[in-house]
């Protein structure tokens, strides 16, 4: 492959890979560089194996979000290029933790792991580990490794995770280099690339997707918002969206590989749009969008627009949203749209106005009513959940009876219920007035004890119904029984066969068991 050459959306990687002169200077251009450092990975691990005479395995561990287990796809997509084969034992050739620092313990649970595999590191001195994510945007974590966990060979941050293969081969070529010095491998000093920020946004990688039938697809990274409980513009940062053509192009690809479901993804996919010009506008087809000019960025709504007329695509999800920038257009949008699901997740965080604004949200409790309120009306059986946090400081019993009366008012689906916790590094952690840990965890009891009871009312209103489900996986618990996911969002088990896995049918809900349902397919 010529390093200006772009590559094609159904193109094989591997019959890339195979054309490329590694002993050519690597492109400056990206993919293309990167395709460069895999094939020269894959001549190293080529050589290794023959050595061990036997296939290297590598192990992919991700901590975190939707967005951390996106690039976890990719990072497995590179490995299985350049030659590893996947294991979920940490006792492998190569071991790489995609971390989250959303919560101080997920930092600790991280360290816990890494303690384990310094054991490992001593029985097989060619193991590398490599730590990437959020976690290792935080210099304090950096020099931390540099000081106690001198065994990790590579450290790299959420903005470059597209220069895997290039790093992973600057591990590869310093563990060379110490053999034939006769040094130990695990003796190489640590590979450090992290940036503090990045306009960048690089694709075309390798991926290994989770599901067949179902994937996720980044429309934007970073975040603008800096809520003051929350790490992630400081690990993430600033916005910045994808282009709208590459965007399709992916999903186009996606849907000719047999995927049903998309789920779009961004910090706040409803600022989808802002950092960009307007590239084209919208006629029957996907291949009708032309460019076109104009002063307004294309906006999520219009985006959503695009992907529900790519063949092929069934299901459309979309998260996170953030209350402040969910537009009429938006609704009207999900409204009409015959493939976006019955669903909607809308983070309220807390029911009191003087609380979200020290959160600095950006909206009040009547605000945020209002919105729920409008999507209840305009869109029926629309399933919201949402996200409360329950304690953050100076939270009074006064502000947590406000959110229990959001919670009255709205009626969630469902909610995920987290208690405070501090978060070195965010406004809110120097925060004055912290909760008593007592008084954090009657308030999280009693919103749970709600929380869940309006939950199950909730489900109960389609008890009965005959609706379409995707097929997910066989049961975990009876292999008589399969799981699939309704398009509010929850699970229907039902008896079936691995066949069904990846097809939508239509399945009768005999009876709601309060946060799922039993069903019976229907011709």
């Amino acid at each position: 492959m010529k390093n200006n050459e772009i590559m094609k959306p159904d193109t094989n990687y591997s019959g890339i890979l195979d054309t490329i002169d590694t002993a050519a200077k690597p492109p400056t251009e990206e993919p293309q560089r990167q395709y460069y450092f895999m094939a020269k990975c894959r001549e190293m691990i080529k050589e290794r194996e023959l050595e061990y005479e036997r296939h290297l395995i590598a192990n992919v561990t991700t901590f975190g979000c939707q967005m951390n287990a996106k690039d976890s796809e990719k990072l497995r997509g590179i490995l299985e290029e350049i030659g590893y084969q996947q294991t979920e034992s940490e006792e492998a050739d190569l071991v790489l933790y995609n971390t989250c620092t959303v919560r101080e313990n997920a930092n600790l649970k991280v360290y816990g792991h890494l303690g384990l595999l310094s054991n490992l590191k001593k029985k097989n001195p060619h193991m590398i580990i490599g730590l990437c994510g959020c976690m290792m945007q935080e210099p304090d974590v950096v020099e931390k490794l540099r000081k106690s966990y001198r065994f990790v060979n590579l450290v790299f941050g959420t903005h470059n995770i597209y220069k895997f293969a290039e790093l992973l081969y600057e591990v590869l070529e310093r563990q060379q280099r110490a053999e034939q010095m006769q040094q130990s491998p695990a003796k190489t000093d640590m590979v450090v690339d992290i940036w503090k920020d990045t306009d960048q946004i690089v694709e075309d990688l390798p991926a290994d997707r989770t599901y067949s039938f179902k994937c996720g697809v980044n429309i934007m990274y970073g975040c603008n918002n800096f809520c003051t409980y929350c790490i992630v513009p400081y690990v993430r940062g600033r916005e910045r969206s994808r282009r709208p053509e590459d965007i399709l192009c992916e999903v186009e690809r996606l849907a000719k590989d047999g995927v049903k479901e998309v789920m779009l993804l961004g910090q706040n996919v409803n600022s989808y749009g802002k950092t960009l010009q307007k590239q084209f506008s919208v006629d029957d087809s996907v291949q009708n969008a032309v460019s076109a000019e104009a002063e307004e960025p294309v906006s999520f709504a219009e985006l959503l627009r695009m992907v529900e007329q790519v063949p092929g695509i069934e299901r459309i999800r979309f998260m996170t949203s953030h209350p402040k920038d969910l537009s009429d257009e938006l609704i009207d949008v999900m409204k009409h749209s015959k493939k976006i699901c019955n669903h909607l997740h809308l983070p309220l965080q807390s029911g009191s106005s003087r609380i979200l604004k020290k959160m600095n949200r950006r909206y009040t409790k009547e605000q945020y009513l209002e919105l729920a309120a409008k999507l209840r009306r305009e869109i029926p059986d629309l399933s919201i959940t949402t996200d409360i946090i329950v304690g953050f400081p100076g939270e009074t019993e006064e502000d947590f009876q406000e959110t229990l009366d959001v919670v009255r008012q709205v009626r969630f689906d469902s909610a995920f219920t987290f208690i405070y916790s501090k978060r070195t590094g965010t406004p809110a952690a120097v925060m004055e007035d912290q909760v008593p840990e007592d008084v954090v965890k009657d308030r999280f009891n009693r919103l749970l004890a709600l929380v869940q009871t309006i939950s199950q009312e909730m489900a109960m209103k389609v008890e009965g119904q005959t609706l379409p489900v995707l097929v997910e996986s066989v049961n975990d618990h009876d292999d008589t029984l399969v799981t699939g996911r309704l398009s509010n969002n929850l699970l229907v088990h039902f008896p079936g066969t691995e066949e069904l896995i990846g097809q939508i049918v239509n399945v009768h809900l005999t009876e709601c068991k309060g946060f799922y349902y039993m069903g019976e397919m229907t011709s």
